[in-house]
């Protein structure tokens, strides 16, 4: 007979929080590799470091960092009017700055409010960039460093490309999971029971593809997002010649079918599109959805464009009343396909904490 099998994050009581439920830090892995952004990586840095400013006002900023960087990153942490008190390096080396997608993926005891980590395969999006070994590792080390319970899954998951309610739903895209390059063992079926094993969700909703110009294959955090149990924000393009027009509106038309648990339609905000940003003739993925929500705070992205932006913050603000709008300039950050949303992980408060 064989081996019975470990029981799952699920079965034992785990889910995944909302992002907007109480957070304990913010995890950022420090960018370094400069072919991230050819030709523009100076400037980035110093944006990495006022996020942490901004961030270390409202909770604790924890950052994967090799050892050999920490001098220069402390140095621009301090020039930004950064919290001390409120920051912690940890001498986790990585291959790159993408801690939403290598890092863990957290879950929290229903009962207990024990907090855990699970720990999914990172292939950097399909293979695209090598080498990923040192990001793969980081759940693993964070989970040492935390003293925290890790479920590893031998399935390959981003965290960018999965988003939850906290309630039972998790929206996601076909694009990216379905894709051949991720689990290409897996039908859609076995990919939406992983799901529920792991993270203790009870339905997957599914979008269809994602941005131009988007190398994770259309990841859901630059397209649409829960804002509360029953209510999604989604991005949508107006200009009908823009490459995104149809994508997004076939998204927001899918939405619209879409029923919660008992029945009813979801609230939906629809947030605007930048104008069109590329960079060396190539197209980006800048998107107002790559939001983070922190305690008391979102931050949002913005792209130097002061009606569009002025736009998706007033937009932002009716979805989270009593939380301050922040946005931080990811002109340049776009140019490694990513912005706030993408660079970051939550850590929830562990505890019994009321809704």
């Amino acid at each position: 007979m064989g081996e019975a099998a470990h029981p799952t994050p699920t079965a034992l009581g785990f889910r995944m929080p909302a992002e907007w439920e109480p957070q304990e830090a913010v995890w950022l892995s420090w960018p370094h590799r400069r072919a991230t952004w050819p030709g523009k990586f100076r400037p980035i840095p110093p944006v990495f470091a006022e996020l942490v400013a901004r961030i270390s006002r409202f909770e604790k900023v924890r950052i994967n960092i090799a050892r050999e960087l920490q001098p220069h990153a402390l140095a621009l942490i301090k020039r930004a009017k950064t919290d001390p008190a409120n920051v912690e390096l940890f001498s986790h080396a990585t291959n790159d700055c993408w801690c939403r997608d290598h890092g863990p993926i957290f879950v929290k005891d229903r009962r207990t409010g024990e907090l855990a980590i699970t720990d999914w395969s990172f292939n950097a999006w399909g293979g695209k960039y090598r080498p990923w070994n040192l990001d793969n590792g980081i759940p693993a080390k964070i989970g040492r460093a935390l003293g925290l319970k890790r479920f590893s899954i031998d399935r390959v998951l981003e965290g960018g490309s999965i988003d939850v309610n906290g309630a039972g739903l998790l929206l996601t895209t076909e694009s990216c999971l379905l894709n051949p390059n991720r689990n290409p063992r897996l039908s859609r079926g076995q990919i939406e029971e992983t799901l529920r094993e792991n993270l203790g969700i009870d339905s997957v909703l599914w979008l269809g593809s994602g941005l131009a110009g988007d190398d994770t294959d259309g990841h859901v955090d630059d397209l649409s997002r829960f804002f509360k149990a029953d209510g999604i924000v989604t991005a949508v393009e107006r200009n009908r010649s823009d490459v995104n027009y149809g994508p997004l509106n076939q998204n927001l038309e899918r939405l619209r079918e879409l029923r919660t648990p008992g029945g009813r339609r979801f609230t939906i905000a629809e947030l605007p599109m930048p104008k069109a940003h590329s960079y060396r003739g190539r197209r980006l993925p800048a998107s107002y959805a790559n939001f983070l929500v922190i305690n008391g705070a979102v931050l949002m992205p913005a792209f130097r464009q002061p009606m569009r932006d002025a736009e998706a913050a007033v937009v932002l603000a009716g979805c989270f009343p009593g939380r301050e709008i922040i946005p931080i300039d990811c002109f340049d950050l776009v140019l490694g396909c990513g912005t706030l949303h993408c660079v970051s992980q939550q850590q929830p408060a562990a505890g019994k904490i009321p809704l």
